[in-house]
C-alpha cells in the first residue's frame, strides 16, 4: 500500500476510536475490545488475505487514541483460537481473567491479533473478557466480549479501507420497575417503599 493509504487507514482508525472513546467516556480502568479482519480491510473475504502491514497501520491509529485516553485494549483472535483475546498480562491479572496458551500468528489468530501480540510489553491470551466498549472492523463478531447492556454506536465513518465498521459501548443494566429512578434529581420526593 502507498503512504497515502497508510495515512488513510491510520487516520480512519484513529477517528473512529476517538469518537467512541469520547462517547463511551473511555479512560483509565476501562477496556476497549477490537476485532479486525485485515482481509476485509483490503477488500477480500475474511480469512483469505490477512496482512501484518495492514494490521500495523490499524494498531498505530488505535495506539494514538489509547495514549490520549488511557484505556486498556483487548484484541480478539479469530475462531481458530476460539476468539481468545490478546491482552497485557497486567490487565489479565487485574481483572482476574482466565489465561489460555497460544501465540497468535496470521494463520491461527489473525494478523491483527498477531501484530498486537508482537507490540505488547507482556502479551498473553485471555479466554474471554467483558469490555466496556468495542469496535468490530470487518464483521468479526466481538459481541461475546462486551458487557451487558450493549448500546450501538454509529461512527461518522462506517468503513476502514473496504471493511464495514460496527461499534458499541455498554451501560449498566437498568433495574426496578415503574418507581425506579435512574438519575439523581434534586429535591425529588423519595416516596415510601411499603
Amino acid at each position: 500500500m502507498s503512504d497515502a493509504s497508510n495515512i488513510s487507514l491510520n487516520g480512519q482508525t484513529a477517528r473512529i476510536v476517538r469518537e467512541l472513546a469520547e462517547t463511551a467516556k473511555l479512560g483509565p480502568g476501562k477496556v476497549l475490545v477490537i476485532g479486525a479482519s485485515t482481509s476485509e480491510v483490503a477488500g477480500k473475504r475474511i480469512g483469505t488475505g490477512g496482512a501484518l502491514e495492514t494490521a500495523q497501520q490499524l494498531l498505530e491509529g488505535i495506539a494514538e487514541v489509547q495514549a490520549e485516553y488511557g484505556f486498556s485494549l483487548a484484541f480478539q483472535c479469530c475462531e481458530h483460537l476460539n476468539r481468545a483475546l490478546v491482552v497485557e498480562r497486567e490487565l489479565l491479572e487485574r481483572l482476574g481473567l482466565t489465561e489460555v496458551a497460544a501465540v497468535p500468528i496470521p494463520g491461527a489468530g489473525g494478523s491483527m491479533a498477531a501484530s498486537a501480540y508482537r507490540s505488547m510489553k507482556q502479551p498473553c491470551l485471555a479466554e474471554s473478557i467483558q469490555a466496556h466498549a468495542g469496535i468490530d472492523i470487518g464483521e468479526t463478531l466481538i459481541g461475546m466480549h462486551l458487557r451487558s447492556v450493549a448500546v450501538p454506536f454509529r461512527p461518522s465513518e462506517r468503513y476502514i479501507g473496504e471493511a464495514r465498521v460496527t461499534a458499541a459501548y455498554t451501560r449498566p443494566k437498568l433495574i426496578g420497575g415503574e418507581r425506579a429512578v435512574y438519575r439523581q434529581v434534586p429535591d425529588a420526593d423519595s416516596g415510601s417503599c411499603n
